[in-house]
């Protein structure tokens, strides 16, 4: 299929998670094209920054409103005063999400059940609301949907974080095919390490972030990771290319051919893996955590 957005000037963008991280950067990037930004995000006080920050950037900001993903009927008034002030999107990017890590003894209920409402239910809410008029629109469009490589590989740890990405990135796949018909392309993205601003404040139920092991295994993550703004370059990349996957660092590659090429050697990989990361951050299985933050 013909990439249906080839460019973005002029073009209806929606962001949701748009107040920081790769969000923020991706809003950044479009409205330094000419797009027309229609922004989300929980932090009302950041998305009006982000905002004030697109158009001195040469966007235009149409909509900059507050919402929480997890609330359909607030994604629903969002998405009427959205479609009611430009008509439907060309492009719709799915970014806002929360990560929860720890091992099966480490994690309450609410983790599991938090990370299921942000990172599942909300894309499924704005995917909803917002396509169809995409699709009565009849001009096409992209659909964006930020998994993670914690969406293709056992991660240590990552048992609830990757249900609601394995998730995503099951609907994903079949929206690729399902929408085709409509000229709406689908890209799933896979990032890999991402220094945002969360790097500093993550928390592992089960493992003592104060721990100096733990706080030398994040300081190596910032190292390898790459930058948000790093991360949007590939996603609009891939956007522009209507390309299924994109990966913003080039070890998410590696590993993800490594699974589907030769899984004997993805096994061992991914055995040695789990190992290192108990061995570097041995879990305190027994520590139960209900601080969600």
């Amino acid at each position: 299929m013909r990439p249906p957005v080839r460019d973005l000037a002029g073009k209806n963008v929606f962001v949701t998670g748009a107040a920081s991280g790769i969000g923020r950067a991706v809003a950044l990037q479009a409205a330094r094209e000419g797009a027309v930004l229609h922004l989300t995000d929980i932090q009302g006080e950041l998305l009006a920054t982000v905002a004030d920050e697109a158009v001195a950037a040469g966007g235009t900001v149409a909509v900059a409103e507050p919402a929480d993903i997890t609330d359909l009927d607030a994604v629903r008034r969002l998405a009427k005063l959205v479609t009611e002030t430009s008509g439907a999107m060309h492009v719709v990017l799915n970014v806002a999400g929360i990560a929860i890590w720890g091992t099966v003894r480490g994690l309450e209920h609410e983790h599991w059940r938090s990370l299921v409402e942000v990172n599942l239910m909300g894309p499924i809410h704005v995917i909803e609301e917002l396509v169809p008029p995409m699709i009565e629109s009849g001009r096409g469009g992209q659909l964006v949907n930020v998994s993670s490589a914690a969406g293709i590989i056992a991660m240590p740890w990552h048992a609830a974080y990757s249900a609601t990405k394995f998730g995503l990135r099951g609907i994903s796949e079949v929206l690729r095919y399902d929408l085709r018909r409509h000229r709406i392309g689908v890209t799933l993205v896979a990032p890999g390490g991402v220094d945002t601003g969360l790097v500093q404040t993550i928390r592992i139920a089960g493992v003592d972030a104060n721990d100096r092991r733990f706080r030398r295994a994040r300081k190596g993550f910032q190292r390898h990771a790459v930058s948000p703004e790093k991360a949007a370059e590939a996603i609009w990349k891939g956007v522009k290319r209507n390309k299924y996957w994109v990966y913003t660092s080039a070890d998410i590659r590696l590993v993800h051919l490594l699974q589907r090429y030769f899984p004997p050697g993805y096994a061992v990989a991914m055995r040695i893996f789990s190992w290192g990361a108990h061995r570097v951050l041995p879990a305190v299985d027994d520590a139960r955590r209900s601080d969600l933050s």
